[in-house]
């Protein structure tokens, strides 16, 4: 997907908290809602109808992505979430992945579906795959709304969403010391 280069003066005009102005839409509400539908087909087809499927949003960054990706999944599936972060009020990883919250549900024999809002460093999917393999699931895949592609990642995701700059991102979930999270827009500050 090509990014856009402006930003409508709606979206300008609600990006202007904190103190930081949105320099540039890079997926337009409308591209995202396309992709995600996309998505959700591609992880409907690679399931035989027997799977029993269970989709973990990573919080809080995928909330707003996988409320919208499980409606366009057409199968049965199940849904939980997890809790980890590395950012805080940074603009870039500390290096350091805090588990806060794993779900109690059994993954022995499932097919789990970890979403992730941005794929950047790579660190806290490294730190959350191994956990969650131990826990014995049938299959897990990954499926990141946003991927940097920095190499020498030892996960990569399955789906991926679209490609993303080497710039700080926020919109759809994405945000800045918990600001523009509401964003319909995905842009950089």
């Amino acid at each position: 997907m090509t990014p856009t280069s402006q930003p409508s003066p709606d979206t300008v005009a609600r990006s202007q908290l904190a103190g930081q102005p949105l320099l540039r839409v890079i997926y337009s509400a409308a591209a995202i809602q396309k992709r995600v539908s996309e998505l959700g087909r591609e992880i409907a087809a690679a399931y035989p109808p027997e799977a029993d499927v269970l989709v973990l949003a990573l919080m809080k960054g995928s909330f707003i992505f996988v409320a919208d990706l499980v409606r366009k999944i057409p199968r049965p599936i199940q849904f939980d979430f997890i809790a980890a972060g590395s950012y805080g009020d940074q603009r870039s990883s500390s290096g350091e992945v805090k588990l806060l919250y794993m779900p109690e549900k059994s993954l022995a024999g499932r097919s789990v579906v970890l979403v992730e809002d941005i794929v950047d460093s790579g660190l806290t999917i490294e730190r959350l795959t191994p956990l969650l393999r131990a826990r014995g699931p049938a299959r897990l895949d990954i499926c990141a709304l946003l991927h940097k592609r920095r190499p020498g990642l030892a996960e990569e995701p399955r789906w991926v969403g679209f490609d993303a700059p080497d710039e700080y991102l926020v919109g759809y979930g994405l945000d800045y010391a918990e600001e523009f999270r509401h964003l319909s827009c995905i842009g950089s500050i």
